[in-house]
């Protein structure tokens, strides 16, 4: 967990962010309702775009103590009530059916057990709640899968354990969530995905 990927991250993805990101950010969170797990909140990117009208509760899971720190620094400047709690996505420390959504962003390439992520994600995500990704994924062109593939090594080590060629949609379905939407952008490469609990 680099203190550098945490200083250098809103710096590096600002002009993606400004340019487009944060424009998906704005149509997935804001439309969330009840009590919300946010999973690799990261330095908060999120958060300006909660609605303080529709949820409940935000509770906010992150593995970097010092993107940790930044993200408590930017809840309070958009004046969000936020639950804050440091740890790995693969053993999430809350109960059985807690949360109306989960939603994660830009977050799944990097965790170390996908699988395990997913099966944490339905077990405190209530019956008929929803799970809310943006991801980026390997692509289903096979030009530039290879070159995901050939990057993936080097890439991992410069951005704190980043996959650039992780099949997070597969995942998601193998785990038993039911797949609602799957909206793509630029060749696959970014992936919104929205999926119910059917447990």
């Amino acid at each position: 967990m680099g203190k550098s990927f945490a200083y250098f991250y809103d710096t590096v993805m600002g002009p993606l962010e400004k340019r487009w990101i944060a424009h998906i950010r704005k149509k997935i969170v804001s439309g969330l309702e009840g009590k919300v797990l946010e999973i690799g909140a990261g330095t908060g990117a999120n958060f300006p775009y909660y609605s303080k009208e529709k949820v409940e509760r935000v509770v906010s899971l992150e593995p970097n103590p010092y993107m940790l720190d930044q993200a408590k620094r930017r809840a309070k400047e958009f004046k969000l009530p936020v639950e804050f709690h440091q740890g790995m996505a693969e053993t999430l420390p809350f109960n059985d059916g807690e949360f109306d959504t989960v939603v994660a962003t830009l977050v799944l390439c990097s965790v170390s057990d996908p699988q395990k992520v997913f099966q944490e994600m339905r077990r405190v995500c209530k019956q008929g709640g929803k799970i809310v990704l943006f991801e980026h994924v390997r692509t289903e062109s096979k030009t530039l899968a290879t070159l995901q593939d050939v990057l993936t090594p080097a890439w991992k080590r410069l951005c704190d354990g980043c996959h650039l060629n992780r099949d997070t949609g597969r995942y998601m379905k193998e785990s038993g969530i039911k797949m609602v939407k799957e909206k793509k952008y630029f060749k696959g490469i970014f992936v919104e995905y929205e999926g119910i609990n059917p447990k």
